[in-house]
């Protein structure tokens, strides 16, 4: 039997159960947890100081200060090994434009252009944009601060609603209009079918897309 075991069945053996008893088991449970936990920090701490003493990468790591070329300018961001586009966007470069809605890649309010294709930045690691240019809605202001003729129509037509999902909707509508520049109103509607819209305001949308086609 052990320590522990022994002082767990304390007295039952002889059936007395008096309160000494009582107390030197429990003060002997707190004081093995107490040194389980302290043992477990000092790895913890310990290991991650080792860790930050280490000269050069680490075999099979990735390397967390990174390049990346966002709206136009390279920005040098820490990044960590599993981190989304999203939340480097949002957190490390302050471009809260990108909306967090799902945060599993069925919204599209946090669509934004990486070489002019549309992503959804909350499943798009952000190692994985190195060398690719990243466009979020702050990038599409004009160089005097006026609005992008996506953006304009949008605002013509009273397509937001709640507003939530219209970085998303407009993202999905430039990336459209670069590659097809006057495109049916059923090529548009299947271009904007990854933006969901809770307010439902889907042919507001739509009517937009088309505006800045014609305007555009």
């Amino acid at each position: 039997m052990t320590e522990l075991d022994t002082v767990l069945a304390g007295d039952s053996a002889t059936g007395t159960d008096d309160t000494a008893t009582r107390w030197s088991r429990r003060e002997f449970i707190k004081r093995v947890i107490a040194s389980g936990a302290v043992a477990s920090a000092g790895l913890y701490i310990y290991g991650g100081l080792a860790g930050c003493a280490r000269k050069g990468a680490v075999a099979g790591g990735v390397e967390r200060l990174v390049s990346i070329n966002v709206n136009g300018a390279v920005r040098r961001v820490d990044v960590l090994p599993q981190e989304t586009l999203a939340m480097t966007l949002r957190y490390k470069l302050g471009l809260t434009g990108t909306k967090l809605g799902c945060d599993r890649s069925e919204c599209g309010a946090c669509t934004v252009l990486i070489d002019d294709v549309t992503h959804y930045s909350c499943s798009t690691l952000t190692h994985a944009v190195r060398a690719r240019k990243v466009v979020t809605i702050e990038g599409l202001e004009g160089p005097n601060g006026e609005l992008h003729p996506v953006q304009k129509a949008f605002v013509d037509e009273l397509a937001p609603q709640c507003g939530f999902c219209t970085p998303g909707q407009v993202m999905s509508a430039v990336a459209l209009l670069k590659r097809n520049p006057k495109p049916t109103r059923e090529e548009a509607r299947f271009a904007l079918s990854g933006n969901l819209c809770r307010c439902g305001a889907y042919d507001n949308y739509l009517n937009a897309v088309m505006r800045a086609a014609t305007e555009g």
